[in-house]
């Protein structure tokens, strides 16, 4: 069903951040359903916290009836997407780039529909590249962009103080600029979705389209929009989504469902209304009721939700479980989060060792300082002493239990 209203939802729950033509974008979206799409640069084999941000406006949107395109970037991959990065991206090997395609496409499937009634439609924008000749590109697309504005630009701020931005990473913004254009020209789309550092390169993308409308006599009436939603910060400010074992994933092989559910759970109470309203479908008059009555209650309604959205109400209830049997029980149960350590280490392994080998706690220096302050448990039992060594004589049911603080839990296995 049509819903004409979509734009202001989005803006009431926080997903707005900034927008080439607000009002425009508006009146457009409540005529009938637009073309929209979302962009996402393949550049490791899952999705991040960061990509579910984004994917959840294009759900808002694919469900208000207009029509989802997810551009997988085959072919931007492999440049590298300088914005908000101080040194070059790592290059990939084209085999990298497609298992890394393959593997976003299944995820971002759990998230959008590609089947069924208004099916989103997933392409690869490695498909209109691989064939465009290097000449004609620049010929066509470089002619529109000017080297000054592009230095100003907050995709190239990073790279510039480095002093290291290379010609190939200067390519990436025409080569998403074109995507809106290819994708204009194709399937008729008229916006473009993304995170707000992705700014700079949107905004090329509806200039572009403008700059050849006039360049081949077309009406300024087919205008092209850009919308983006904000950073997922704290309430300090620091970017959301990284814990001590690096980004927060959505695939459960590199997050585990648990894992997922605690890092919600764990975040600053004053963080839980807003995620409250970006990732859950309550409704906005009934959040501020929840978050009176009993903060911990909606901390642990919040998590739930978040990880069902992601890994499904089965893996929720588990990870639900888990924590109340981790932190309300004497017993462990068996799908607590767990790491593995080589048998013979159980010689004798010292705890700042341990601790960082199992990534636990990210560095030595860390785990040192977490010790002396009492703030670590071997199977329960305070440690205080930083030459404490954890042997065969500390196995309990074939395994070592970790604790960190009071909600920080992992289960060491020797094999």
């Amino acid at each position: 069903m049509f819903d004409p209203n979509v734009l202001q939802t989005l803006k009431e729950r926080g997903y707005v951040y900034q927008c080439t033509n607000y009002e425009g974008l508006e009146k457009r979206m409540s005529e009938g359903p637009i073309t929209f799409y979302l962009g996402v640069d393949p550049t490791a084999d899952s999705l991040h916290i960061g990509h579910f941000f984004a994917l959840m406006v294009f759900r808002y949107l694919q469900n208000a009836g207009h029509h989802g395109i997810l551009l997988i970037g085959g072919a931007t991959a492999q440049v590298g997407d300088p914005s908000g990065k101080s040194d070059m991206r790592k290059m990939m090997t084209r085999e990298q780039v497609e298992h890394n395609v393959s593997e976003v496409k299944r995820l971002a499937a759990r998230f959008i529909r590609t089947d069924g009634e208004n099916p989103a439609i997933i392409v690869d924008n490695n498909d209109w590249f691989k064939d465009y000749p290097y000449v004609q590109f620049m010929r066509d697309v470089g002619t529109h962009f000017n080297v000054n504005v592009m230095l100003a630009a907050d995709a190239y701020a990073k790279r510039l103080e480095q002093g290291g931005l290379t010609f190939l990473e200067m390519g990436y913004m025409l080569m998403q600029a074109y995507d809106f254009v290819y994708l204009n020209r194709t399937y008729g789309a008229v916006l473009e979705i993304g995170g707000s550092d992705q700014w700079g390169n949107i905004v090329a993308g509806t200039d572009l389209n403008r700059k050849i409308r006039h360049r081949e006599g077309e009406k300024d009436s087919d205008e092209v929009f850009g919308l983006t939603n904000p950073l997922l910060l704290t309430k300090e400010g620091k970017k959301m989504g990284k814990t001590e074992h690096g980004a927060l994933w959505v695939a459960s092989d590199r997050t585990t469902p648990y894992d997922f559910y605690q890092y919600f759970y764990n975040v600053a109470d004053e963080d839980c209304e807003n995620l409250l309203k970006l990732f859950t479908t309550i409704p906005l008059s009934e959040i501020s009721g929840i978050l009176a009555r009993d903060i911990i209650a909606a901390k642990r309604l919040m998590a739930y939700e978040i990880t069902k959205l992601v890994h499904g109400k089965d893996e929720a209830d588990k990870a639900a479980e888990t924590a109340i049997n981790l932190f309300h029980k004497d017993t462990v149960p068996a799908d607590a989060p767990t790491a593995t350590v080589a048998k013979e280490k159980l010689a004798g392994i010292g705890i700042l060792d341990l601790l960082t080998e199992t990534k636990f706690i990210s560095s030595k220096s860390e785990a040192r300082r977490m010790v002396q302050q009492g703030g670590i448990l071997v199977n329960g039992e305070k440690v205080d002493d930083i030459t404490r060594v954890v042997t065969e004589a500390d196995l309990a049911d074939g395994y070592v239990l970790l604790k960190r603080g009071k909600k920080n839990f992992l289960k060491v296995i020797f094999e």
